[in-house]
């Protein structure tokens, strides 16, 4: 899907399971049957009625009768579809977007796995988009959410994808490399001044994405409360925005770790210039193998990628290093249910990716001498942050299809805008989990603290 590009081993992309269902094209005729009213189809122009051949038959039939279909298959969305050179067809409401789907096979392969298929005809262009396709994401979001959730084929697909790409040692470090490693100059196009690559805190909402990050960085670092002195850990450190600025601000000393060979080279760099190459040790290397004692324990943004087979891994980590008075903070993307990520993100951006809910993150800590402190929502602010993010790299996206190509600006438009999209609606969760060691004493009385001068 890559172009390659010199000192960048670019990552190929993960075959998916094939998988073939009966079922669907049972629900396929079915559907037919149910849109003989014709419904939303447009009259075809005198060149289609030219070619409808004898009279009294109907020119491009079989191609509106499968619009009807896919817009009842999505819960009557607000689109216009078009199949083929077919008429366009629209569902319930104001219309969004307008798709439009190459050919009947795409049709079909989008029917059979749309979670998946969607994803792969938008990135190849058997799919197009004309319209506002963060609003059609948000309304496809909302649909599922008021339905019984994915089906069986979803799940199963999804779990069998995840499967393939789980979080050991070594499939930890392939699928980080797979997507962290693209380059660092291709996330300094679209990132705030000091890559950082979560979720911002939006004090108001007119503030610049790095005023935000920065307010996100002060955020966490007050609600640990840290201490000039402190030995802090941050594991899964990104660039090492959180560790360069609870380092230069606090006075801690800070051990930050990543298995991204590119993130750990840009923030030794950073560290450098900053001068606090002393006050914190980037390494490279998996959370598992942190050792040590240390007073306050921070992950921003790992936990999504650590896996529910692995959470006791998580969990050991922080047992055997945190001080009887230490504290700590988990800021990770969530779910309300947990259901297998969307198969299209695991395949194409995130392998191994599985968000938490909030209750699985609360038993990472019930084995644990640790007592949850406070818990956070954040999801408005991380699709505000994304929405930064998109209009950045739309605006570097011919600079970016140069570096790498036009499906590689497709995938990661879609995976930008479909992140809004679930963020909006709430299919994912933003989470900032608290806590300390069971009987200390030493928690904030109030939360004042966190919002002084936040004005």
């Amino acid at each position: 899907m890559h172009k390659a590009r010199a000192g960048v081993n670019i990552p190929r992309y993960y075959p998916v399971t094939k998988i073939t269902v009966v079922e669907k094209l049972d629900s396929v005729r079915s559907a037919l049957e149910n849109t003989r009213d014709g419904r939303g189809g447009e009259r075809p122009g005198p060149r289609r009625q030219a070619r409808a051949g004898k009279a009294g038959s109907t020119p491009w039939r079989l191609e509106r009768l499968l619009a009807q279909a896919l817009i009842r298959s999505t819960g009557d969305l607000p689109i216009r579809v078009q199949i083929g050179d077919g008429p366009s067809v629209s569902g319930r409401g104001p219309v969004v977007a307008a798709v439009r789907i190459r050919d009947v096979a795409t049709f079909f392969k989008l029917l059979l796995y749309p979670d998946l298929n969607f994803g792969e005809a938008y990135l190849d262009g058997t799919l197009e988009v004309e319209g506002n396709l963060v609003a059609m994401l948000e309304a496809q979001a909302r649909t599922r959410l008021r339905s019984s959730g994915k089906g069986v084929l979803s799940r199963l697909a999804a779990a069998a994808l995840h499967t393939t790409r789980s979080n050991t040692l070594a499939g930890s470090r392939a699928n980080i490399h797979h997507h962290y490693d693209l380059g660092n100059d291709f996330y300094r196009l679209w990132l705030d001044e000091e890559m950082v690559y979560t979720c911002a805190y939006f004090a108001h909402k007119d503030m610049t994405l790095e005023a935000a990050q920065l307010a996100k960085l002060e955020h966490v670092c007050r609600k640990l409360r840290l201490r000039p002195g402190d030995r802090v850990v941050d594991a899964g450190c990104g660039w090492g925005a959180l560790a360069l600025h609870a380092a230069a601000r606090y006075g801690v000393r800070v051990r930050a770790f990543s298995i991204s060979r590119e993130q750990i080279a840009y923030a030794r760099e950073r560290a450098r210039v900053l001068g606090v190459e002393h006050s914190v040790e980037f390494i490279e290397d998996d959370y598992r193998n942190i050792s040590g004692r240390f007073d306050a324990f921070v992950s921003i943004g790992m936990l999504e990628h650590v896996g529910r087979d692995h959470y006791r891994d998580f969990a050991r980590v922080i047992d055997r290093g945190l001080a009887d008075t230490g504290r700590g903070l988990v800021h990770s993307i969530g779910q309300n249910q947990p259901l297998p990520f969307n198969p299209w993100i695991v395949k194409r951006i995130f392998p191994g990716a599985c968000p938490p809910t909030l209750r699985e993150m609360v038993e990472i800590f019930e084995p644990l001498r640790c007592s949850i402190l406070d818990v956070e929502n954040l999801r408005p602010h991380y699709a505000l942050t994304i929405e930064h993010w998109l209009q950045r790299f739309e605006a570097q996206s011919d600079h970016i299809a140069a570096m790498y190509d036009e499906p590689f600006v497709r995938a990661w438009r879609l995976y930008l805008c479909g992140s809004i999209a679930a963020f909006r609606a709430g299919t994912l969760q933003l989470f900032q989990v608290l806590f300390n060691r069971a009987g200390a004493n030493n928690a904030a009385w109030t939360r004042d603290h966190l919002y002084r001068d936040a004005d």
